[in-house]
Parts: C-alpha cells; structure tokens; sequence
C-alpha cells in the first residue's frame, strides 16, 4: 500500500480534498496537513515520517516542509502538483486537476 501525504498551507480545501479523493483508490493509503502555523490540522513530524510520497500544492510549501521539518525530510522526496488556492473543499474543478496531476504517481493504485 502507498503512503501518500497531501500539504497545503492550511488544511482547509486542497490537501483535504485530496487525501479523500486518493482513499478512495485501491492501494493508496492518504493523510493530509497544513505547513501554515493557523492551519486547521496541522502537519506533525510523525504524518511526514509515515508517508512514502509527500506531495504539495505549492512550491512555497516545499521550501517550509524543508525548514520546519529539515531531519525528517532527509531523503523525502516532494512532489509539488502546481495547485494553488483557487478552490474549495470537494469542488469538481479541484479534484479533476488533482487526478490529473498527482493520479500519475500513484497510478498503481485504481478507483474503488
């Protein structure tokens, strides 16, 4: 099963939207957080230590992954999808382009 964690700065819409959409395919296994210190759940080092892909919506996000969290991240890979915060949680538009940027890495695992 795949480990995927889904950052975004607050934990309101992308990074939450995601981590439900990717639980729903089979061998994904998904949490989420916010890198923002008023994110509404914020992302521990123990969240970042379980995942096997971690992925962000936002450049700036890596860079504060990195800075916040630097022995965790040795040797993380971080792949940023280019979202930025245009959307709200569950909208149509948001969850079309999420498969379409991050369905890719995990494309082992299939819709349940």
């Amino acid at each position: 099963m795949t480990r995927a964690l889904f950052v975004c700065g607050k934990a309101r819409s992308r990074s939450p939207t995601a981590a439900q959409v990717f639980a729903r395919w089979e061998g994904v296994s998904t949490d989420f957080g916010g890198i923002s210190n008023d994110a509404s759940d914020a992302l521990s080092a123990d969240q970042l230590d379980w995942a096997e892909q971690i992925f962000v919506m936002e450049q700036r996000h890596a860079k504060r992954l990195v800075e916040k969290f630097r022995a965790v991240m040795r040797g993380k890979q971080v792949i940023n999808l280019g979202v930025r915060d245009n959307y709200t949680f569950m909208q149509s538009e948001l969850v079309d382009l999420l498969i379409e940027k991050a369905g890719p890495h995990l494309r082992q695992g299939k819709r349940r």
